[in-house]
């Protein structure tokens, strides 16, 4: 699969080094990362200025809505205002509001490169934009939702700088930023009436105004409005999910790739109105009290999630059913569960991909310290699935066992929760796509082990972000050898070759061939790319069987 001609644009990658130094040094101002030859573009709310950078055009916290603060606070995105002269593109603008996840453990904090340090603000919806041309050559357009459960995370980070991918497959580049947490997902409808109907959709619905913003604009960016691909890991891919099932999000994308993330179930009326009830008692308010609530401080109102959640807790079906916030099936915005096999077939002729890495909950569970020194006992992994498997427990563990039989309890547990978890909403993706028939979907797993840590988180949860993106070189969840480089040149090559046809193959891979439910294709990404059929065939059925019992 290594194709010599395929290698990291290295040059970038140390030019986005230097430019990451002197913000540090610097501060925000946008004239010190400025190149001589600012590209000017003119977009529907005014004209702006960006940066070029080995041939790649650049522009970062444009805006596609106005603030979301005050009034606008749990209200469907409004328009931009319009600004005269130029305005600089050059700098990240700041993220949505979020709370720190925390650390999972102080050692791993490398894996993801360098932070978005730029302070949260709710003037956040914005995008960032490379293109390798401004011109008229109606480039694939590849529109990046990034991760974080839609409650944390920010596009403005270098491991998805989209320069790379962008010279890579030819291809326009956008990231996005947007509500999240309590002020994208609170659903109101039932406390405020149909001042507050959509809140508990105004994440996505930023989303949408984010792609109205690529349909009216992409052009002048060298991109087709017609051939637009939407992409996203973890949330991000639930996000990607939850547009495949919205009627506003029609025809504004034509494929969508789904990573570590498919959103087979979205949150319940009737679960999220708990959520709002209980965030309303936290905040020491009453549903008269609405308007009070879009005035609070951000800190004051971030303070009140965790708490919140916790008196309404986990949800009884822990397989599939969202915990925390996220989008909402209220009738309207988003009518069906995405995927749902009584939905309407809002997109049932858009292209999937969709896919995950080897080990997804080794991340999750690297906090576990029975987990992380591989110590954990056969009573505790059994105590452990029985919260998943309930009374399948036995046969889910001597499946296991069976299957793998070198592996301690501490990656038995690592493997069985990142089966229940991620694969089998994926596998379930597929299967529903597949039964259509009316347009292809593509399974991928992502099986290269990284050796960091000596190797005890092997193929973790968003591990194959910067493959995509091909920036594997500002990330610490590698060794930067040259089979890394290799498989990053390949998986950035294949997602901008399905972005550009529909179909992932390339010189790159062999080939790749649509998943259906004859052969069920899968194509394993490692240092030797290589396609197999159905694999894990009776965890696959075991695992169906759970999910939808």
């Amino acid at each position: 699969m290594s194709n010599p001609g395929l290698r990291l644009h290295r040059r970038t990658l140390l030019a986005q080094a230097r430019w990451a130094g002197a913000a540090l040094l610097l501060g925000p101002s946008p004239r010190a990362w400025a190149a001589a030859a600012d590209p000017v573009v003119e977009t529907s709310s005014g004209k702006i200025k960006g940066f070029t950078i080995d041939g790649i055009a650049g522009f970062r916290g444009v805006p596609y809505g106005a603030s979301t603060a005050g009034a606008n606070r749990f209200m469907p995105p409004q328009k931009p205002e319009p600004w005269a002269g130029v305005r600089d593109a050059v700098a990240w603008a700041g993220h949505a509001p979020q709370a720190s996840p925390g650390s999972r453990r102080p050692e791993l904090a490398s894996l993801s490169g360098e932070p978005d340090r730029v302070p949260e603000s709710e003037d956040c919806l914005t995008l960032n934009l490379w293109s390798p041309g401004l011109d008229g050559a109606k480039r694939p357009v590849m529109v990046w939702f990034h991760g974080g459960a839609f409650s944390y995370g920010s596009p403005n980070v270098p491991r998805t700088d989209g320069a790379n991918l962008a010279r890579r497959g030819d291809v326009v580049v956008v990231t996005i930023n947007h509500r999240l947490n309590i002020f994208g997902f609170l659903n109101l409808a039932e406390l405020g009436g149909d001042r507050f109907a959509r809140s508990g959709n105004a994440g996505v619905l930023d989303l949408v105004a984010s792609l109205e913003w690529v349909r009216d604009n992409i052009a002048r960016f060298g991109g087709d409005p017609g051939n637009v691909t939407i992409f996203g890991q973890s949330g991000g891919g639930g996000k990607v999910s939850a547009l495949l099932a919205m009627p506003a999000a029609k025809g504004l994308f034509h494929r969508a790739i789904v990573m570590s993330g498919a959103g087979i179930r979205m949150a319940s009326k009737e679960a999220s109105a708990k959520v709002a009830d209980a965030v309303l008692t936290q905040l020491e308010l009453t549903p008269k009290d609405l308007d009070k609530l879009q005035r609070l401080p951000i800190k004051q109102m971030l303070a009140a999630i965790e708490p919140a959640l916790g008196k309404v807790g986990r949800p009884a079906h822990p397989l599939l059913d969202r915990y925390g916030f996220g989008p909402v099936v209220e009738g309207h915005d988003l009518p069906h569960n995405p995927f749902d096999p009584t939905a309407t077939e809002i997109s049932a002729d858009i292209p999937i991909m969709v896919g995950g890495t080897k080990d997804e909950n080794a991340i999750f569970l690297a906090p576990d310290d029975a987990v992380w020194n591989r110590s954990l006992s056969e009573g505790e992994l059994k105590d452990r699935v029985t919260k998943i498997a309930g009374a399948d427990t036995e046969a889910v563990l001597a499946s296991y066992r069976r299957d793998y039989p070198a592996m301690n309890p501490a990656e038995l547990l690592i493997t069985i929760t990142t089966a229940s978890n991620f694969w089998v909403r994926s596998v379930l993706l597929a299967e529903r796509k597949a039964a259509q028939g009316k347009a292809p979907v593509f399974m991928y797993s992502f099986n290269w082990e990284s050796p960091v840590f000596g190797g005890k988180l092997r193929s973790p949860h968003a591990i194959d972000v910067p493959f995509a993106f091909d920036t594997t070189d500002v990330v610490g969840n590698n060794d930067h050898s040259a089979t890394v480089h290799a498989i990053a040149a390949a998986e950035s090559a294949s997602w901008a070759a399905f972005a550009r046809t529909g179909s992932p193959d390339n010189k790159a891979i062999p080939h790749w061939p649509a998943y259906d439910t004859a052969s069920r294709a899968t194509m394993m990404i490692n240092a030797e790319w290589k396609v197999e059929n159905d694999p894990a065939r009776d965890a696959r059925l075991m695992w169906e069987r759970i999910a939808l019992a």
